[in-house]
């Protein structure tokens, strides 16, 4: 199983775009390894630089529609080759959502209260965060502080995250 745990990037804005996520002139590549050091290359967002706001982190605090725009597995593929295996939004595009825990990776939707609450507490802060599988919940830590944030993610969903992805639970499945 993948790892859920570690530095949280902010993006703070609605509507990012699988072509922000990684760029259409990259998906002829053939190796995920390939798309790495493209991704969130074209977001535009103030003060975010992918070259050097990515590396390290391992999950994504976003507003709504993440992953809006063109359905293709190179979006979760380029976010998990970097390591990044969660990201919570309000929402996703349908098919962005499924892509990810089709890949084993976790898109977890939150209330805008909640993701509001996460950007006014931790924004610019350094943060970690991991994700209790079992027992739904986001355990966040900032400045000495742990706090517990409760999610609700489908059975099935949660089975692939914890298969590696659909590829993973149909093998050991069908």
């Amino acid at each position: 199983m993948k790892t859920f745990s570690g530095k949280v990037l902010f993006l703070d804005r609605s509507d990012i775009n699988t072509d922000e996520i990684i760029p259409a002139k990259y998906l002829t590549e053939i190796t995920k390894e390939a798309l790495k050091p493209y991704v969130l290359e074209d977001l535009s967002l103030d003060g975010f630089d992918p070259k050097k706001d990515i590396e390290g982190k391992a999950a994504i605090v976003t507003r709504a529609n993440f992953g809006c725009g063109s359905s293709r597995e190179h979006a979760p593929w380029a976010l998990e080759v970097n390591n990044i295996n969660v990201v919570i939004a309000e929402n996703f595009a349908r098919i962005f959502r499924q892509n990810m825990y089709n890949c084993g990776l976790f898109a977890i939707e939150l209330p805008k209260e909640k993701i509001d609450y996460l950007f006014n507490t931790y924004k610019g802060q350094d943060v970690s965060m991991s994700i209790d599988v079992d027992r739904d919940k986001i355990v966040v830590s900032s400045n000495g502080k742990t706090e517990e944030i409760d999610f609700k993610v489908g059975e099935f969903d949660k089975t692939l995250v914890r298969e590696g992805g659909w590829v993973d639970y149909a093998d050991k499945n069908y």
